[in-house]
């Protein structure tokens, strides 16, 4: 098969130009390198975010397709657009302070030439805090279609950063939308539905970044009511029962309104697979 892809990436004022850096560069090391780079800039950036993206442009001529939004408006709107920007019918997601191992993309290849009907493949992954050999946890998500499926009546059953994915099963399903941090979630849920074909590699291929704010956006009033939002619309188009969205509804809510230190901690000890004295970052 033809082993060329995109990879699609937004950026926004408020990331860190170092961990951009990291993140770019972990995907122009893979060992089947990108055939293009999309990089969303959603909404003005700083000047120092500026001066990365332009060193990463001037080092790599004619791979980079910067897409410039006037407004910033969210992720969902802003994968939306530069999905249909994407010249390739592969598409690797990443996000702008995240790593990606070198063979990334060999192995998501690999899976892809074993299953060509296959619209979809993610895999494990590490999340860690700080610096990249401090991981915390692991995160263990269902292989097959079927426990796929099923996994997704009660939780996300991909991590957005992993993914490789076909551009036509994304246009499909209805592309991306706007749904406050379910932007994922949402997408893959219309995928799923429109009959797409999915798989996740059971080994972490990428390391996600997460410290005390992102258990902290995953809180409050905000978030709560977009959750409802985005569950009630799964009871009304019956994708799910009405036991599954009581059963994944309930238990959302009760975490919502928490106390994040508590939250934290329901998320890296019950949620999550706790590292307990091993450091095994790369």
């Amino acid at each position: 098969m033809q082993k060329k892809y995109s990879v699609l990436m937004s950026v926004y004022y408020k990331e860190n130009p170092e961990w951009l850096k990291i993140s770019v560069n972990s995907m122009l090391n893979q060992t089947i390198k990108p055939d293009e780079f999309v990089l969303v800039e959603d909404g003005p950036l700083t000047k120092e975010l500026d001066e990365v993206i332009e060193q990463f442009i001037k080092k790599n001529k004619n791979l980079f397709n910067i897409i410039k939004i006037e407004k910033n408006g969210g992720l969902g709107p802003a994968l939306k657009f530069g999905i249909t920007k994407c010249k390739n019918e592969y598409i690797a997601r990443m996000d702008s302070d995240d790593y990606s191992i070198p063979t990334r993309i060999e192995k998501q290849f690999e899976i892809f030439e074993k299953y060509p009907e296959l619209g979809l493949v993610g895999s494990n992954v590490e999340e860690f805090e700080d610096n990249i050999k401090n991981i915390n946890c692991h995160v263990l998500l269902p292989e097959f279609q079927n426990d796929i499926y099923n996994f997704s009546k009660k939780r996300c059953p991909f991590r957005h950063p992993s993914l490789l994915y076909k551009k036509s099963a994304v246009l499909k399903a209805g592309n991306y939308r706007k749904f406050y941090l379910c932007e994922d979630y949402d997408l893959y849920v219309r995928m799923l539905s429109s009959e797409c074909k999915c798989y996740n590699i059971q080994e972490p291929l990428v390391y996600m970044r997460v410290g005390s704010e992102f258990y902290k956006r995953r809180g409050g009033w905000k978030y709560m009511n977009t959750i409802l939002k985005f569950k009630n619309e799964q009871l009304k188009t019956r994708y799910f029962s009405v036991s599954d969205y009581l059963k994944s509804t309930i238990p959302h809510i009760i975490v919502c309104l928490m106390p994040n230190k508590l939250r934290d901690y329901i998320y890296r000890n019950m949620l999550r697979k706790k590292v307990r004295g091993e450091n095994i970052g790369k």
